[in-house]
């Protein structure tokens, strides 16, 4: 797996981590830079987390199933990024805006969220023994970009508003579904 095509994952995953910090940012009237920066890092540190977890259960199965990996790969990719639009189009941030509590960056809120986001990185760290990507660089980029695009986030969602975070999710997903069909293609192209 390419440094890029390993960036762009990152990217593509941090969507959701993105989105929700924009919800964050957009339910309160001035962002505290401490509580931002916290949210962002507990995000990354569950983006870091759950790819371990599935790296550890992708690289036992990855050698029974090597010889249809990349279509494991490419459903993945693809119904995660599916998912990731599906639910851009059909959720209304506005009414996680309205129902945000007086301190949307509260730990024990915050936490919750990071396990929910952070589901769909158990699944993209599945793929990777079977992408033959290198574990460290792979959590590093993915805990990385989220913190940084989860902060960012924040102060663009109190600037920006609610429709950001559709259309980063919406963005994320697109990438997800074509890492997926590049993997599929080149693995086909490879075989032939």
């Amino acid at each position: 797996m390419t440094l890029i095509s390993l960036l762009l994952m990152s990217v593509g995953l941090a969507a959701d981590a993105t989105a929700v910090s924009a919800a964050r940012g957009l339910a309160v009237p001035r962002v505290p830079a401490g509580s931002a920066l916290r949210m962002a890092l507990v995000f990354g540190v569950f983006h870091v987390g759950m790819p371990l977890l599935g790296w550890c259960v992708g690289a036992q199965v990855g050698r029974r199933i090597q010889a249809y990996d990349h279509w494991v790969a490419f459903l993945i990719l693809g119904c995660l990024g599916g998912k990731m639009i599906h639910e851009a189009v059909t959720y209304h941030l506005e009414q996680e805006v309205e129902a945000a509590p007086a301190d949307p960056f509260r730990l024990s809120l915050v936490l919750p969220l990071a396990v929910g986001i952070s589901l769909d990185a158990f699944a993209i760290g599945f793929t990777l023994p079977l992408l033959g990507a290198s574990l460290v660089p792979a959590l590093l980029s993915m805990g990385l970009v989220t913190v940084l695009m989860s902060w960012v986030g924040v102060y663009a969602g109190q600037r920006f508003g609610a429709a950001l975070g559709k259309r980063v999710d919406v963005m994320g997903g697109l990438i997800l579904i074509g890492l997926g069909t590049k993997i599929l293609f080149e693995h086909l192209r490879d075989g032939i």
